[in-house]
């Protein structure tokens, strides 16, 4: 075999990825007959066929598997090579991080302001989006590393890492006094509480369960500052790290108490190519125990 199309090979790398040739030809901006076009010539030559029809679906043959392995380390390390490419060009380091949209805005940026230096040598690109939506672009080598509360989902891929950041306790805020103790009091007033798909929003809902609370739910957030405005407006008791009640009862807000039962876990998330990176080898170096023990926390606001 003297010469192969590696346009072709890509493009049937992208369609196995995929999982069909419709959302193959959208993510490479052709059209699905050129991209089908293009895997039959490949199939030519190599003498078989790559895909087969099962029912709607379409699915690699034995070949096709084969091909795909070969493909697949190919065009990683293509993508590996360019990520260090770019990072290292002109001297201007590119860091690009996903943050979980539940994560707190104030955490995530002390975090990043750690390892970015003040030289003006690195260029800070930060991308807000859902756990899954960010782990997907990572695997697409789109991103440099993601902070998020959900490390599990890193254990079904071999090539992504974690490293726990640190960890704190969470407490209940409200403008208004309740006569009962905590948790009890928590049945009187409407909580604002973080979505059943995070982590710490499904934490709570078992901690009310083994606490037998019967709680009342005026509303479930993704985002943690538009959980706390509805709270800072008077509108429920609202849930929050325990790390920043200093800044939330300079609002004018009280404590109705604490526990360490709930725990906000933060993770970093990388591919193992990024280990080299600058900034996310400074993260992993870095030790946030003052951190996450509420000490050199700059103040949130909105």
């Amino acid at each position: 075999m003297s010469h192969l199309n590696y346009n072709h090979l890509y493009y049937f790398w992208m369609v196995h990825k995929k999982g069909s040739v419709a959302k193959a030809a959208e993510t490479l901006c052709l059209t699905p007959q050129t991209v089908t076009g293009q895997i039959r010539v490949l199939e030519q030559r190599l003498n078989g066929t790559l895909f087969k029809r099962v029912g709607r679906n379409l699915e690699p043959t034995e070949l096709g598997e084969l091909v795909f392995r070969y493909a697949d380390k190919m065009f990683s390390l293509s993508y590996e090579m360019l990520d260090i490419l770019n990072y290292q060009k002109d001297n201007n380091i590119l860091f690009e991080v996903g943050i979980a949209d539940a994560l707190s805005k104030a955490l995530a940026s002390r975090v990043l302001l750690s390892v970015v230096p003040s030289d003006g040598s690195m260029h800070l690109a930060c991308y807000e989006a859902t756990h899954e939506s960010l782990m997907e672009r990572l695997r697409a080598h789109k991103l440099d590393m993601i902070l998020s509360d959900c490390a599990g989902e890193s254990l079904k891929y071999p090539e992504i890492l974690s490293k726990k950041l640190g960890e704190c306790g969470v407490a209940f805020f409200s403008s208004t006094t309740y006569d009962k103790p905590f948790p009890a009091c928590l049945e009187e007033g409407k909580l604002l509480i973080p979505g059943k798909r995070t982590s710490l929003g499904q934490q709570l809902h078992h901690w009310f369960d083994e606490n037998g609370l019967d709680v009342t739910i005026l509303g479930e957030f993704d985002d943690a500052a538009m959980m706390k405005a509805f709270g800072f407006f008077k509108q429920g008791i609202f849930v929050a790290p325990s790390i920043y009640k200093q800044d939330i009862l300079a609002h004018d807000m009280q404590i109705l108490g604490e526990t360490d039962d709930i725990k906000e876990v933060y993770h970093v998330m990388f591919a193992e190519r990024m280990i080299q990176h600058p900034a996310v080898k400074s993260l992993l170096e870095t030790d946030f125990s003052d951190l996450f023990a509420g000490k050199d926390l700059e103040v949130e606001r909105l």
